[in-house]
């Protein structure tokens, strides 16, 4: 199995006023090409913190974060940069779209960063507003579509640069349980056409549709599951 995602013995510790917050204590964890996970724990738990570290958003006080085998810390702002937007689309539980835009233009966004010609970026951009079923709402603002359909939106800006890895934080959050399950099966969908899923949520519901569960507690992994996503679909 490749490992695309690998953190050793990484320590994540703030430092708030005169007190040192350990936000991660010696968490390891490999995830491989194709798997999908689900990291989950409560509030305070480690989970965005983890998160930020599998992103390459945030480098560890102590420990390695790899990449695709590229060592993260020893990276710049621009390589990581880089890095990021090449092989991890982002979906977030506020959607994050720009209101004054379309949801096209919403989608172009990530391809524009990546300096992809206009006509490329245009097809990707339309290409992955299909893969989530909303051909028909591309001229749409975010504020004429649902919050299912915005969600649908944040996850082809994601898919836009087609990336291996998709990372969603409590992607269903703000939605109702019936238009969360339409997004689960979306990603169950995106990780049976091959991508790698990675899921931070608190729903442990939620986590029973991912291959592997992950669960932290104090900023430490206290147990790794294999589950058989049976959930899938229903």
């Amino acid at each position: 199995m490749y490992k695309i995602i690998s953190l050793e013995d990484v320590w994540k510790i703030y430092q708030m006023g005169e007190v040192e917050v350990q936000a991660l204590k010696g968490v390891s964890l490999d995830v491989n090409k194709g798997d999908f996970v689900a990291i989950v724990g409560s509030s305070g738990s480690g989970k965005s913190t983890m998160m930020n570290m599998i992103g390459c958003l945030d480098v560890p006080t102590k420990g390695e974060v790899y990449l695709k085998s590229k060592n993260i810390s020893n990276m710049n702002e621009s390589e990581l940069s880089e890095l990021r937007g090449k092989t991890i689309g982002f979906v977030f539980q506020q959607y994050n779209l720009i209101p004054n835009m379309t949801a096209l233009e919403n989608v172009l966004l990530p391809l524009q960063i990546q300096e992809v010609n206009d006509s490329t970026a245009e097809r990707s951009a339309e290409r992955a507003l299909k893969q989530v079923g909303l051909e028909d709402r591309m001229n749409n603002k975010p504020s004429q579509l649902s919050g299912g359909q915005q969600q649908r939106v944040s996850i082809a800006r994601a898919l836009a640069c087609d990336p291996e890895i998709i990372l969603a934080d409590e992607p269903t959050g703000a939605l109702d349980s019936a238009t969360g399950k339409e997004i689960i099966n979306l990603f169950t969908a995106l990780w049976e056409s091959g991508k790698t899923i990675i899921m931070i949520t608190h729903d442990q519901k939620l986590a029973k549709y991912a291959k592997t569960i992950v669960e932290l507690k104090d900023g430490k992994i206290i147990n790794i599951i294999d589950n058989k996503p049976n959930a899938v679909h229903e």
